[in-house]
């Protein structure tokens, strides 16, 4: 199955990286290897033939192992946490990710200034209960240090059969030294979205991921909102690690009329390209006011940050994690894949996602002993906000 589909960050618990530097392309048929005449490969031959001969394990001198890890070393070698190889096998796992349900202890994970970051933890799963918070460095993984480490390694060494034990030892700014944490690994069943009415006329509205289910979900949510006394609206993205374009795009439709522009793809050449709202713009007129932290990324930031451009809606929280990078997947010979960084995004301003993420227009953080007591001054800022908003 060809999958062309423009993928956000959704780096869930899920992938391995090994080593090695190689420079083979695979055709999509017969699998033969092409050589581009400006490159000598007689380095790698070189290695090869000696691991080969001297190797003192000839047990475990699999060539299709070094293979992937040959081309796993070529994406490493690029410098972007986001451009990865996945072999069969972690195929397999990353669609099944996309679809929302893998085993593990439910939280996204990236790279930040260097470090191993938690993106965010992902809601009623054993991250959550052990009150892993977006931002925690994560220094050590069982044993081994994450200096260096990728992101896909990192997802690989976490994630494990259900029932199985993991300890992560964490680092928070409010802390006086590291933490070491156990969680025990389940399966983990992301929702997409869920609403009620708060305040008699306000619809909060919480997505927690815009995977393949986020249209239906949306569509039935809003069909009930739209017959609710609803008269404003608290869009919730905080902890929202992205998904997939397209379901930001039509979910961004919502609330944006026809044809305004949602993002901007900018590749490496200067060219753009523009996805527009696709309607139908039924919350277009509703006084919107929009949550984030740092645990917000990717398609959280593209929706965020479109709303303000176009609709001056003011955002109320904590600077967004900088996530502002498009992955296409190539599909390879034997099933494997290619997740390659093709692009970067831009509000619709022109404003770069990457890195800076977007600044809140209304600071609030949520402290620690307010987390641990269920307090949510973020929240309860926005509803002070939204009632005086007509």
């Amino acid at each position: 199955m060809k999958r062309k589909k423009v993928l956000l960050f959704f780096l869930t618990i899920s992938i391995i990286s090994l080593s090695f530097g190689f420079g083979f392309y695979f055709g999509k048929l017969n699998c033969k290897i092409c050589q581009p005449e400006d490159i000598d490969f007689s380095l790698f031959w070189e290695a090869y033939h000696k691991l080969k001969e001297n190797f003192i394990d000839q047990e475990k001198f699999d060539v299709q192992k070094i293979i992937y890890g040959a081309i796993s070393g070529m994406t490493q070698a690029l410098g972007d946490p986001y451009t990865t190889f996945f072999s069969p096998s972690e195929t397999k796992t990353f669609l099944e990710d996309v679809k929302g349900e893998f085993e593990g202890v439910g939280m996204e994970i990236g790279i930040k200034n260097e470090k191993l970051m938690v993106v965010t933890p992902l809601e009623g799963t054993p991250a959550e209960r052990a009150k892993v918070m977006a931002g925690d460095e994560i220094l050590k993984i069982g044993d081994k240090l994450t200096e260096g480490m990728s992101v896909d390694e990192a997802a690989d060494l976490i994630r494990g059969p259900k029932g199985t034990e993991v300890t992560l030892t964490l680092y928070r700014e409010d802390w006086a030294e590291p933490k070491e944490i156990k969680l025990v690994r389940e399966v983990i069943k992301i929702p997409t979205l869920k609403w009620e009415i708060k305040e008699g006329d306000i619809a909060y509205i919480k997505i927690y991921q815009f995977s393949e289910k986020i249209n239906t979900d949306f569509q039935e949510a809003a069909i009930e909102i739209l017959k609710s006394p609803a008269k404003k609206i608290i869009l919730d993205l905080r902890n929202n690690p992205g998904g997939l374009l397209d379901k930001v795009v039509d979910v961004a439709g919502w609330f944006l009329e026809k044809e305004k522009v949602v993002v901007i793809e900018e590749k490496s050449d200067g060219q753009q390209k523009l996805y527009k709202s696709p309607g139908p713009g039924r919350f277009s007129t509703y006084p919107i006011v929009v949550l984030m932290n740092s645990g917000s990324a990717s398609g959280a930031e593209i929706l965020a940050g479109a709303l303000r451009d176009d609709r001056g809606i003011m955002l109320i929280g904590e600077n967004s994690f900088g996530k502002g990078s498009v992955q296409e997947p190539f599909d390879l010979s034997n099933d494997s894949m290619l997740k390659i960084t093709i692009a970067k995004w831009l509000t619709p301003k022109g404003k770069s996602i990457a890195e800076v993420g977007l600044a809140p227009d209304i600071e609030i953080k949520l402290a620690e002993e307010d987390y641990e007591k269920g307090i949510d001054s973020q929240l309860d800022k926005a509803i002070e906000i939204i009632k005086g908003i007509e």
